[in-house]
């Protein structure tokens, strides 16, 4: 009988921003199938109490290239390689019309959504290289493949994963380095109240209802859960997705337009 297509026993996998949200999910989700798993995020607080929940976890900023080095010299000297890169780090940005954006808010978006994501690809690619089945999966959104209004600095980095995603997937393909994304819907908890909060305040409309509005914006009438990426990025990541290569994978309960 062979390995278990969903066992990690042995496998390292990072996940960025990790220690809380979507990326907490992740991450349990691999630890709970052997994996070892390495987690960064902003926040001190989160990453002590990642660290207490049994991962290796290190505070890092993706947008400061320096500190990416220095976490890429952490996984070779904590885990001697890495299998699975997951890199989840992402901002919400800015929210309104664009001609009333600030620039280093809409910079900044991109500092950490695009530019984080660059950053890690390019210096732990060398131990992705190292290893066999290596798997890269970048977090981009519904975002990412349809337009939202009042949202133009955060959809247009997320668009830009999709761009990056396709294009290393051809690039690192005959490494056999699969490069895929997930794009998660409005996903339950404080980051998207936060997103309702400051739209509901743009258009002038009542929280309650700019609230209703997400919640029923996919075909299933309700909000993503932070477990369903987790699965994604599980399945993505295991030979069952061998053959998986260049996809920006929907989760998002079918939605059609973005509020």
């Amino acid at each position: 009988m062979g390995t278990p297509k969903l066992d990690f026993t042995n496998r390292s996998v990072l996940v960025t921003a990790g220690a809380a949200g979507i990326g907490l999910a992740i991450a349990t989700a691999f630890k709970d199938l052997g994996a070892k798993v390495f987690v960064t995020d902003i926040n001190p607080d989160a990453v002590a109490a990642a660290s207490e929940a049994g991962f290796t976890a290190l505070v890092n900023d993706v947008s400061d290239e320096a500190q990416v080095i220095e976490l890429a010299a952490a996984i070779r000297r904590e885990f001697g390689g890495l299998d699975v890169l997951v890199n989840n780090a992402g901002i919400a940005g800015p929210t309104g019309p664009i001609d009333t954006l600030d620039t280093v808010a809409w910079r900044t978006t991109f500092d950490v959504n695009v530019h984080g994501q660059f950053h890690c690809i390019k210096h732990l690619l060398p131990l992705l290289r190292e290893a066999s089945d290596a798997s890269i999966i970048n977090l981009s959104s519904a975002a990412g493949r349809l337009g939202m209004a009042g949202r133009s600095a955060y959809s247009a980095s997320k668009w830009a994963v999709i761009g990056l995603t396709k294009t290393l997937a051809i690039e690192l393909g005959d490494e056999r380095i699969r490069v895929n994304a997930i794009c998660p819907g409005a996903v339950n908890g404080p980051r998207i109240e936060a997103v309702i909060e400051a739209k509901a305040e743009m258009l002038g409309r009542p929280l309650a209802e700019v609230s209703d509005l997400y919640h029923r914006q996919s075909s299933l009438n309700r909000l993503v859960e932070a477990g369903d990426i987790a699965d994604m990025a599980i399945f993505l990541a295991s030979s069952m997705a061998r053959s998986i290569n260049g996809q920006a994978m929907a989760v998002d309960g079918n939605t059609e337009k973005l509020y």
